[in-house]
């Protein structure tokens, strides 16, 4: 009875803690309301020192007291740490595969394993301490990037190299970029070991219960709850609440990298292909029974014989863009060309005659390359060479497009594709032809993409 009473009032104290914490941030974040509103508190002796699993903050009574005790700001920014993780909703995700992580397929050590709490047996592989400390970082960046003394402390040495590091790019520091920087970092044990001590905030043992691999029933209601959140949040950050967006580090930054619908370029450039007729055997329409019974009873007279033109969807006519600028790296432009050579290198994607303008441009158009067979681009990308890194202008690309269509270039011209980075001056003249800006990175600058333009950002 007198341990039930003592957990009893644990819990209670606990609760007032949280509670008191949610107020003293919601003094200064107004726009977290709904976010900190969304928890309900239970004490829990198993988790180190308090975490989440989207609807419920768990907390070790005696650590949270200790650290509330040390310094309440340690608990304010706790409560953050967690409230980020439910809205850019990385209890839901796994860490991106493929991406190159040098420590794949390898286990962590029992020592280094505090911030999964597992057993001895099931301990997890390096790739997923990389996404967890990925995630940490992205929002211990924002918070630290916070200007309101709630959440306020000085940063330890290590951590602003982190950050430094980090940013050097300029891109916004979101989980997945951060996992790809930090897998390309090849860190030994150690080294991951001193990042994940001085970025452990809170425990992510209850984030294995929403991903689907581990449980298939999985409420996905409780992350469309944060996705709505998250989508509310960036429509006040950007209408009502621009003053407190400017006090809460690149938090709108990342809300919109978050809200972003991402596309299957191979899907998107079939928007440009169109039903022709093709010379060539339709099997899928020919019956062989009624053909062999011709041939039996009158000889060599078959009854029916294969239609020579078949119906077949493939890209034949439109225009490729590619920004090459000084604000678009060759890297990213290689790789844009590699995607949509792999679709137009696929048999299936070609009429017998094609008619693809690969144009180079800046400023001004650099270079125009007509692609008509499988083998022309096949030489353009052996021997690409990228012309420009002067300013960007869209305008002369779209102008060149134009007069091309005067003179009878294109006759059935299915669209312009313009590879960018979003930096650049766009035409206020709607095209006669469907056009899309297409982006290879997440952090685009799209504030200026005119409406009549598709938006795609390729994943």
């Amino acid at each position: 009875m007198e341990n039930m009473e003592t957990a009893g009032r644990l819990e209670l104290l606990g609760e007032k803690i949280w509670s008191a914490s949610r107020d003293e941030l919601y003094l200064g974040m107004r726009f977290l309301d709904v976010a900190l509103n969304s928890f309900v508190f239970q004490m829990d002796g198993e988790i180190s020192p308090f975490g989440t699993d989207g609807a419920v903050l768990y907390f070790h009574p005696r650590q949270l007291g200790g650290l509330y005790r040390q310094n309440r700001i340690l608990v304010n920014r706790g409560y953050l740490h967690m409230v980020y993780h439910c809205i850019f909703r990385h209890l839901w995700k796994l860490y991106p595969a493929g991406n190159g992580c040098p420590l794949d397929g390898k286990k962590c050590s029992r020592e280094d394993a505090r911030q999964d709490r597992v057993e001895d047996g099931n301990l997890p592989d390096a790739g997923t301490r990389l996404w967890n400390l990925s995630c940490d970082i992205a929002v211990e960046h924002l918070i630290d990037g916070n200007y309101h003394r709630s959440v306020r402390l000085s940063r330890s040495l290590l951590r602003r190299e982190t950050y430094r590091k980090l940013e050097a790019d300029g891109h916004t520091l979101h989980a997945e970029r951060i996992f790809r920087q930090l897998s390309a970092w090849n860190l030994d044990e150690k080294g991951l070991a001193k990042l994940e001590q001085e970025f452990y905030v809170d425990d992510h043992c209850r984030w294995a219960n929403h991903r689907p691999e581990q449980n298939p029933d999985t409420d996905s209601s409780l992350q469309k709850k944060w996705q709505d959140i998250d989508e509310q949040m960036e429509t006040d950050l950007e209408t009502f609440s621009k003053e407190a967006s400017e006090k809460n580090g690149d938090l709108l930054g990342q809300l919109k990298i978050g809200n972003r619908e991402k596309h299957d370029y191979r899907s998107f450039l079939k928007k440009f292909s169109v039903l022709r007729e093709e010379v060539g055997v339709d099997t899928e329409s020919f019956d062989y029974t009624f053909y062999s019974y011709g041939l039996s009873l009158y000889g060599n007279m078959p009854l029916i014989e294969p239609q020579e033109t078949k119906e077949v969807i493939k890209v034949e006519e439109f225009a490729v863009v590619i920004d090459t600028s000084m604000s678009c790296s060759g890297e990213l432009v290689r790789r844009f060309l590699e995607e949509t050579y792999d679709v137009l290198s696929q048999n299936e994607s070609f009429f017998r005659k094609i008619n693809v303008h690969i144009i180079q441009c800046d400023e001004a158009v650099r270079s125009d390359v007509k692609i008509s067979s499988e083998k022309d681009l096949q030489e353009y990308m052996d021997s690409l060479t990228l012309y420009g890194e002067g300013g960007t202008d869209f305008r002369p690309a779209f102008a060149y497009v134009d007069e091309m269509l005067r003179k009878g270039e294109f006759t059935d011209l299915r669209g312009l594709i313009y590879f960018t980075d979003g930096y650049g001056i766009y035409p206020q003249k709607v095209p006669g032809y469907q056009t899309a800006f297409v982006f290879m990175q997440e952090d685009y600058q799209d504030a200026d993409v005119p409406a009549w333009a598709i938006k795609l950002v390729v994943v």
